[in-house]
């Protein structure tokens, strides 16, 4: 019924979900606020901009495209590079924990006295707001920090109220073509269970330890999930390549066109426009 494969959806969708503890990084003084920020994490650039520390980063990594003032380089998050980060004269990097080698680029950091604000994916919406709340703390917006999520959470609750399914309602979360999806242990699992979703691929929680396995076809057809969700949207897959598919023509969600295209980043970022994403869903499942 359910397979594993190292396929690079699932290698890429790692980097931002294996590791759930946060290092926070301590509250710093005025004098010590740092001026030249190098974000090497797509989530972490939009929460710098958010609390309003973006004038405060010179470089963001190859991934960072929001918002659309942030400064991109070719600097890699997966495989940073000391002496090319050393170029740019920071004195913050926020480094992903599952990057390359990331202990060892942080400790050759570290030893040229540079900061570095080691972040790892959050489990949870709580630890979402803990990241927010170092990041804000470690470059001196601790106030904004703390706004940035009051408003979060006002608009996630505003959005699971008015789109809440009474009763619980199947769904499946495409990760890819070849059928990897998300389970409810992951964070994405978490945002659909908090609108009543039943997640079919649940089922295989204990086929991959990080929430990601792959399903076959002939059960997405039997569970007959009453949405789906493609997160392969921007690689050209929609409700025509779906419902074309063998046998998924009687499946509930392709009969009723419940086959949603999920937005190309926000599903797997944890800033501050993680709020967004629930609000489209909300807006899904409404209409």
């Amino acid at each position: 019924m359910f397979k594993l494969h190292n396929s690079p959806a699932i290698k890429l969708l790692a980097v931002f979900a294996i590791f759930s503890s946060l290092i926070a990084a301590p509250v710093v003084n005025a004098a010590q606020v740092p001026t030249r920020i190098i974000s090497l994490s797509p989530s972490a650039t939009e929460t710098l901009f958010a609390i309003g520390a973006g004038k405060q980063v010179i470089a963001v990594d190859d991934l960072s495209n929001y918002p659309i003032d942030a400064p991109m380089t070719k600097l890699s998050a997966f495989s940073p590079n000391v002496e090319a980060l050393l170029n740019y004269r920071p004195d913050l990097i926020v480094l992903n924990a599952n990057a390359t080698k990331a202990l060892e680029v942080k400790s050759a950091l570290e030893k040229l006295e540079i900061e570095v604000f080691l972040e790892q994916a959050p489990n949870n919406l709580k630890e979402a707001y803990a990241q927010i709340t170092a990041l804000g703390g470690a470059t001196g917006r601790a106030s904004n920090a703390k706004r940035t999520i009051s408003e979060m959470k006002v608009r996630i609750k505003t959005a699971i109220q008015g789109a809440k399914k009474p009763k619980k309602m199947s769904f499946f979360h495409e990760l890819d073509e070849t059928l990897y999806s998300a389970t409810s242990q992951t964070f994405i699992g978490k945002v659909y269970k908090s609108f009543n979703l039943k997640n079919i691929a649940d089922l295989a929680a204990g086929a991959d330890s990080a929430g990601y396995p792959q399903i076959q076809a002939e059960y997405v057809i039997k569970t007959n999930p009453k949405i789906i969700f493609l997160a392969d949207a921007q690689y050209g897959q929609n409700y025509e390549s779906v419902s074309t598919r063998p046998g998924w023509s009687s499946i509930s969600a392709v009969k009723k066109k419940n086959v949603i295209a999920l937005p190309e980043d926000i599903p797997s970022r944890w800033g501050p426009r993680l709020a967004d994403f629930y609000e489209f869903i909300a807006t899904a499942l409404k209409s």
